[in-house]
């Protein structure tokens, strides 16, 4: 269940509450006139199960409501209405399976922002998995995965597929190169200062790790996972049921990855750098192709059963 509220000049406030009245998914309607001073006019509220919410916000969009006011979703958690549950009983589908398009692009976008707060997260991470593949700690290259923050990034690489927004593609892009890049090097001059400083050394790299040689040695597992991995993540982001995010995050090896290509720059082991590197690229490239598979099922399954529903009108996200 979503709470709808709209900020509109009045004119617009009335085309708003004539599309929302009588919609099989909207339980009430409420407008308060006059109660918005920027933009100046009406404010409207509804409440609107989460199957129906897509073709809410698409005829609202046609009606240029969010170029001459606004658009406000905010998820209900509790609700308590005979009529809300009526909503969800003639609104075709599961809550759990919805998705909402406005949201998750909202969140691609978010998450794919470079800030220092992404850069540092990203940094953090890889300095840890340098630690873990050095000290062959398998919890440690787990809190490594868990601190990354680039799922959202690579997530969004899928959507921007899907929904043809090809600047969310390049802002996702660029995002995860400049992230890795300053991670690996900020991890590699730190490498060579635990070098200098005598707390490293290249047999740390070359001696048999067995904890954390997957790392560095891709093979068709690697592709696997990061697929599987992939789907599940972009299911977590897009379902109102979120728990699968966190087995992600230990599944895929991108960070640990980054960390041993930092400290193979800094010792120069060619074969731990070109490796871990491979593992990388694997690993994003099939979360990313994952992520989109997924979300063009999704929206196929979900438009054909808003035609059935509303005669043959599909919502276009």
């Amino acid at each position: 269940m979503f709470q709808l509220r709209v900020s509109a000049p009045a004119a617009v406030a009335d085309a708003v509450v004539s599309r929302l009245t009588g919609d099989p998914a909207v339980s009430s309607v409420a407008r308060v006139r006059g109660a918005s001073i920027t933009p100046p006019g009406d404010l409207v509220f509804a409440e609107v199960v989460r199957e129906g919410t897509n073709e809410v916000i698409h005829d609202l969009r046609a009606m240029d409501v969010h170029h001459v006011g606004s658009i406000h979703l905010e998820p209900v958690t509790t609700w308590l209405s005979s009529a809300a549950y009526e909503a969800e009983e003639r609104t075709p589908g599961a809550s759990a399976d919805a998705v909402v398009w406005a949201e998750v692009t909202q969140q691609a976008y978010e998450g794919s922002e470079l800030n220092w707060t992404y850069a540092s997260f990203m940094v953090m991470a890889t300095l840890l998995a340098s630690i873990a593949i050095v000290l062959d700690s398998q919890i440690l290259v787990i809190g490594a995965m868990v601190l990354g923050p680039e799922f959202v990034a690579v997530a969004a690489l899928g959507l921007g597929l899907v929904q043809r927004r090809f600047g969310l593609c390049r802002i996702a892009l660029r995002t995860l190169v400049v992230g890795f890049v300053v991670a690996i090097a900020v991890a590699a001059l730190a490498g060579l200062a635990a070098r200098g400083l005598g707390w490293v050394d290249v047999a740390d790299l070359s001696a048999p790790r067995p904890g954390t040689a997957f790392v560095y040695r891709p093979d068709k597992w690697s592709l696997v996972v990061a697929v599987l991995a992939g789907a599940a993540g972009v299911l977590s982001l897009t379902s109102a049921k979120v728990g699968g995010l966190s087995g992600v995050f230990i599944s895929v090896t991108t960070v640990p990855a980054a960390g041993n290509v930092a400290l193979g720059l800094a010792f120069w082991v060619p074969d731990e750098v070109w490796g871990s590197a491979l593992q990388l690229v694997v690993n994003i490239a099939g979360m990313a192709l994952a992520g989109w598979a997924t979300l063009a099922l999704q929206q196929a399954v979900w438009r054909r059963q808003t035609r059935r529903f509303d005669g043959g009108r599909a919502a276009v996200p």
